[in-house]
């Protein structure tokens, strides 16, 4: 098919519905599959914006929508709910899971990690590369935890120590709401 045609065929998907273009996409017109993916791809970054992915960055988050939407685009069953609804449901799923496994390794740079006290204490079955590596990623952490409260300080330890939200409530005597709150800024502060 020319760019012509494939111009033609966009604008006329933008005329149907998402029912009428995922019919088409269900009979095995490939076109129409990829308009409906494009159709919601902003929604991916929309849903994708607030949440953070351990080990990860943004763009890992969208493409695990990306794939939540094309598994919507795939199962979708016109009796139940509109598409719109059902590809959200299916992005949201997609991209919690892949959070919720990456939470699974959290402690894992910490296992790694490279103690502070000493250079005597080093592993020595390392490269060199790898420790200036450890070495500068641990001080430019400590840089920028220079920039947190103390109370972001005391859930940022508690929180690399493995407790959930829950618990440190409990530990620090405040709601899990200002948990989740305090988590959020000390990202955004790490992050720059």
């Amino acid at each position: 098919m020319c760019e012509v045609e494939k111009a033609l065929m966009r604008q006329n998907f933008s005329e149907l519905t998402d029912i009428e273009i995922w019919t088409l996409a269900k009979s095995g017109d490939r076109d129409a599959e990829e308009q409906l993916i494009e159709r919601y791809a902003s929604l991916v970054r929309t849903i994708a914006r607030p949440l953070f992915l351990s080990g990860g960055d943004s763009e890992d988050l969208i493409q695990e929508g990306m794939l939540g939407l094309l598994s919507a685009v795939r199962s979708f069953d016109p009796e139940g709910a509109s598409f719109r609804t059902y590809a959200e449901h299916c992005i949201r799923n997609r991209m919690l899971s892949a959070i919720k496994k990456a939470e699974t390794l959290k402690n894992k740079p910490l296992n790694d990690s490279v103690p502070i006290d000493s250079a005597e204490n080093m592993p020595v079955d390392h490269d060199v590369e790898d420790v200036v590596i450890r070495r500068e990623t641990l001080s430019e952490t400590e840089s920028a935890a220079e920039g947190l409260s103390h109370f972001e300080k005391e859930v940022l330890s508690l929180y690399l120590g493995g407790m959930s939200y829950a618990e440190i409530a409990a530990e620090t005597s405040k709601s899990v709401k200002s948990i989740d709150n305090a988590v959020q800024r000390i990202r955004r502060k790490l992050a720059t």
